[in-house]
This record gives C-alpha cells, structure tokens and sequence, in this order.
C-alpha cells in the first residue's frame, strides 16, 4: 500500500462547556472550560468532516434545545459558531462534504449530522442503537432526535478500523469503551501527522493516567483503548489532539488557519 496525505486541515470552533471536572474524568476535581471542535479535511478524493458539535438551531436558544442539560454542561453556543456558518466561512458549502465521521453519538459530536444529507456517514457499530437505549449513568448525554431524520442516509456502521480511501491518509480507529462504537482518527497531512481522540479521552490527564469518563460505556474498555490510543500516536508520530482538552485547543492552531 502506497501511503499519500490529506491536504489540509481545519479545527472549527464550536460551542463550549463550563462543567464539574468529575464528569469528564474519574476523581478529577473542580471546573473546566472544555471547546467542543469539529475537524474539516481536505483530500484528493473528498471533503471530510470529522464530528458535527451540537445542534444549530441551538444557537438560538440551547435550553429550548437541550432543557436543563444546558445549564449542567454550561453550555455557550452563538450563531457564528454553527458548524454551516463555519465551513462556509472557509469557502465551502455544506454539500461539499462527501464524507462525515462521527466520532461517538453523544449530542455534542453528533448534533449537526442533519445538516449532510447526502454524504457518506461513518460511526461505529453498535453506537446508533445505544443512543435510543443506553445505560441511565449516560442518558442525559443523547438526543435521538438528531438522528431521526437520517434513519434512510448513506449509513456505514463500522465493526472493524477503516482506512477511508485506502491510502493511510484517513484511518478511522475503533476505540470502544466511552460508547460501544466510539471512535479517533489518524489524519496524515504533508508535514504532521494528527490523531483525533473523538471522546476516547476528555482531557490530558485521562491520556497520561489511564482514567476513564464516570459514565463510560464499558470501563474495562475504555482504558484499553486510551492506551492504544498512546500506542497508535507513538507508532505513527502523531499529535494526539484531545478534541474536548482547552490546553490543546489553546496551543494548536485553529480555523481560519489550517494544517497542510
């Protein structure tokens, strides 16, 4: 297999959460200001989006959208942050986006999937039907509705990794345990390599400590794909990017700058 890149990449910036540190990682304390970021590829063969944030019409009113789970996460969304507005922003159009990989189906990876009726949509097996029936520790953070309208779309639930165009420039790795089908991806650029956590960890101390979310799917799995995570970033030289980590989203560079 000849191994190629993507073009560029974009990190958008979207919504962002004010919440109880314990929530995101087992014993951490205190508060945090989390992003809560999609990913805008550019390869050869397509345009690919990685994660979709939370709903748009959010942007309008999050408690009309989400209840009291707005003020839980503290959430703070505003129009210019839409994921629509933002790849248009960059010169695109939603109908551009061939291809949309969704992490994991909580509503703040998954809440724009709507918007992308005709691209190829990508999620790990298992994780649609948990977000219909899932375990009450994590219930709070799914919103069905999201998918409702996509029931017939161009769905492919992935049971193994996926190396998108068969080139090594997109792979889409399983990383269960955080839901049954989460997953990261490996993004190969010309002069950088990413991985994309997806909800596999929440912070940096997750990754260096091994410390799963306290509603995770399946703990047992949970740390055994963080720590593959680690293996994977090690083997590919790879910058680990924690989509949700305000640290990495203060020190890498975000749209309207791009990796190339």
């Amino acid at each position: 297999m000849t191994t190629t890149t993507t073009k560029r990449m974009w990190a958008l910036p979207g919504a962002e959460f004010t919440l109880d540190t314990g929530l995101l990682v087992v014993h951490a304390q205190g508060q945090v200001t989390i992003p809560v970021p999609c990913y805008l590829i550019e390869h050869p063969r397509g345009l690919i989006l990685f994660d979709t944030g939370i709903a748009p019409e959010a942007a309008d009113g999050a408690e009309r959208v989400y209840g009291p789970l707005a003020d839980t996460v503290g959430l703070v969304y505003s129009p210019e942050q839409r994921l629509d507005r933002q790849i248009e922003a960059l010169g695109y159009r939603t109908e551009d986006v061939t291809h949309v990989i969704v992490s994991h189906s909580h509503f703040d990876h998954s809440g724009g999937v709507r918007l992308f009726p005709n691209a190829e949509l990508l999620i790990g097996e298992g994780d649609v039907p948990y977000a219909h029936w899932p375990y009450p520790a994590a219930a709070p953070f799914f919103r069905p509705d999201d998918f409702a309208p996509t029931r017939d779309w161009k769905w492919h639930h992935l049971s193994a990794d996926l190396d998108l165009f068969g080139d090594g420039s997109i792979v889409i790795h399983r990383m269960p345990g955080h839901t049954p089908g989460n997953s990261s991806a490996l993004v190969r650029l010309p002069h950088q390599n990413f991985l994309l956590t997806g909800d596999t960890v929440h912070l940096r101390q997750a990754l260096t400590e091994d410390l799963p979310m306290p509603s995770d799917y399946n703990t047992q799995d949970a740390v055994r794909s963080i720590r593959r995570l680690k293996q994977l970033a090690a083997a590919h030289e790879a910058t680990v990017w924690i989509s949700h980590d305000p640290d990495d989203w203060s020190k890498l560079d975000h749209s309207p700058t791009c990796y190339e």
